[in-house]
């Protein structure tokens, strides 16, 4: 325990010396006080147990086994750091190791932890999760959602609140109105509180607190009361606290409190003082090795964003006589099939199991697969968050956003946790990750749930996002996503929930990321996808009466876009329009334009065209909506113009 300490507090003390001559550039935060809380959290995890980690968290990493030569090199950008120089100091982490991240988002890494400790619960390997924060996570609502997720399920984790007194700059008592023992017990989780400074008491209390979260008694809030000699970041004025209150936390260090206790024991001095030679020894020789590694190849900057997809070859569309099915059953027989073929696959969401889901789409999966299939609290950013740390511990998630104007909610997870993790962590991170959502507007659902937010998402680096337009497309995107090493975000309309189509086979896949020209044309070219797709559709055989033939697009696929077909289509035609249900300022039109005008401008013969939704929120009452929305009427129109032009 003691070696641990050693290592920690001289890693930190380098790293301040290396961030103050300029070696270590972007944002550093140092634990120098609070290396006693970080073994003693650690020093009975197992190989196969896991950590989440918060900005401070090199001590963590160090705790839990990572190694410091990696971790010098990875805060000085080294292309053979721990992250390949991706991550920095505020993230780095090694899945391989249970080390699921030290994270720059406050509170971020605890529903990652619940997601972990799902796995664990699931597979049933007897492994734990310790999710560490600091006393100023405790305001932030993914606190809130991952104790209470992790109550109602009973996981195997325990929250380990560093208190050292401070959020930032403001003191604690004038941070929160309750205190962490009295919000434990309202989610009905033991509370238990260590001294952080001293490193056997607390390691020792953390051993029955493992064995009693191991035999599945459910998560605690460990709380060890502890402080930070430097500030908040390197280069903090610390203006918010008197030397003397410093002075009297630094006569409890926990190093000399521990070596005390050791010199009682009858360890000498000489013993001490050797192996603090060895650990400068050790702790200087990684620093001079981490200066000599050299700086990642700049043609490098794109790797690590997304993992090489499975080739799945184009399918053949089903035959004639196929049995007709809906896009609803479409949804249940993919998601069925993938639990049935992979016992990674999972499903947890609101009223997922119980219930099927609010449209019933999973009607009977919970009946087959038991707690595979499973009802969460309505809690957006746990679910999402369940969701990360569960595919990087392995696992295939599939979670349900009910509806994709929720995705405020909880868009940390997405936007800078599943896009970012696999990228941040050099390629480590694990991210088979499938989110269910739904839209569609023109049923008065009102301005909170009838957006088309699929833009919003497919400007995340990292993401994946899909809308099939067919229940044949669904089936095969379905599987295809669940499938994926990627996280993709699959998004339903609603209002083809009941449209029929032929019924393909059981192992019809889709290629993600592939467009599909549905119906060929020779003097429009038009791209649409989801619902509009039809409207699209319906244009074109209207227009097919007047002479004009439009080639109609479906995307499938929003992110990554295959412009492939849509380039070859233009140079035909000369002529490009695309609709969408968004709104028209800053779609998905905008960039499919920009490419075009890019790639394929000498071919044009008149500008691009956009059609979508007014640029105001969806209207409630059903005439001023039906104004807003675009259907194939404004198409026919825009065709019309394009064809004359």
């Amino acid at each position: 325990m003691y070696r641990r300490m050693l290592v920690i507090r001289g890693f930190e003390t380098r790293v301040s010396t290396l961030y103050r001559d300029g070696e270590v550039p972007g944002f550093v935060h140092l634990s120098i006080g609070q290396e006693a809380s970080a073994v003693a959290a650690c020093w009975h995890l197992g190989p196969d147990d896991a950590i989440t980690s918060t900005h401070r968290g090199h001590g963590h990493c160090l705790a839990k086994g990572l190694d410091p030569l990696g971790m010098f090199a990875e805060l000085m950008g080294k292309a053979e750091g721990t992250n390949r120089g991706r991550g920095g100091s505020m993230h780095i982490a090694d899945p391989r190791l249970g080390i699921f991240g030290a994270n720059g988002i406050v509170a971020a890494g605890l529903p990652i932890a619940v997601g972990a400790a799902t796995a664990g619960q699931l597979r049933r390997d007897g492994s734990v999760v310790v999710a560490f924060f600091g006393d100023g996570a405790v305001a932030q609502g993914a606190f809130h959602e991952a104790v209470n997720l992790a109550a109602v399920w009973r996981l195997p984790v325990v929250f380990f609140c560093e208190n050292n007194g401070y959020a930032e700059f403001s003191p604690a008592s004038a941070q929160h109105a309750a205190p962490l023992e009295r919000r434990a017990a309202g989610y009905g989780v033991e509370h238990v509180a260590v001294d952080g400074n001293d490193v056997a008491a607390a390691a020792s209390r953390m051993q029955q607190v493992l064995e009693a979260v191991r035999a599945g008694r459910g998560p605690v809030i460990v709380e060890a009361a502890t402080y930070r000699w430097h500030g908040h970041y390197e280069g903090d004025p610390q203006r918010y606290r008197t030397p003397e209150e410093v002075r009297s936390w630094e006569e409890r260090d926990p190093l000399v409190v521990h070596a005390a206790r050791l010199r009682a024991a009858g360890v000498s001095a000489e013993d001490l003082s050797s192996m603090q030679r060895a650990v400068d020894q050790q702790l200087d020789g990684a620093v001079e090795a981490a200066r000599r590694l050299p700086l990642p190849d700049l043609s490098t900057v794109g790797d690590f964003v997304l993992r090489p997809r499975p080739a799945h070859p184009e399918p053949v569309p089903p035959s004639a006589d196929a049995p007709v099915f809906r896009t609803m059953d479409a949804i249940r027989l993919a998601v069925e099939a993938e639990l049935a073929s992979d016992e990674r696959v999972f499903v947890a969401g609101i009223d997922v199991a119980a219930g099927g889901n609010v449209f019933g789409l999973l009607r009977g999966l919970h009946d087959r697969f038991g707690e595979r299939v499973r009802d969460t609290p309505i809690s957006e950013t746990a679910i999402m968050g369940l969701g990360v740390g569960a595919a990087m511990a392995g696992m295939r998630p599939v979670v349900e956003l009910m509806y994709l104007d929720f995705v405020g909610v909880c868009l940390d997870q997405l936007l800078n946790q599943a896009a970012k993790m696999p990228f941040m962590t050099g390629g480590a991170a694990q991210m088979g990750l499938t989110v269910r959502t739904q839209f569609g507007a023109g049923r008065s659902s009102g301005s909170q749930h009838s957006q088309s937010l699929e833009a919003l998402l497919a400007h995340i680096p990292g993401l994946t996002v899909v809308m099939p337009s067919t229940p044949a497309d669904t089936y095969g995107l379905l599987r295809a996503a669940i499938q994926d090493p990627n996280p993709v975000v699959f998004i339903e309309n609603r209002l083809l929930y009941g449209a029929k189509g032929p019924q393909p086979p059981a192992e019809h896949l889709v290629p993600i990321g592939r467009s599909a020209v549905v119906r060929p044309g020779r003097d429009v070219t038009v791209v649409s996808v989801s619902r509009m797709v039809h409207e699209a559709l319906a244009a074109a055989d209207a227009l097919d009466g007047e002479g004009i033939s439009a080639e109609v697009i479906d995307l499938r696929t929003v992110a990554p876009l295959d412009m492939g077909p849509i380039l070859e289509s233009v140079q035909r035609t000369g002529r490009l329009l695309i609709a969408h249900e968004a709104v028209v300022p800053f779609g998905i039109g905008a960039e499919i334009a920009a490419t075009v005008a890019r790639e394929a401008f000498w071919d044009l013969d008149a500008p691009v065209q956009r059609v979508g939704a007014a640029a105001s929120p969806a209207p409630y009452s059903p005439g001023l909506e039906q104004a807003w929305l675009p259907g194939r009427e404004e198409i026919t129109a825009a065709v019309r113009r394009l064809a004359a032009t």
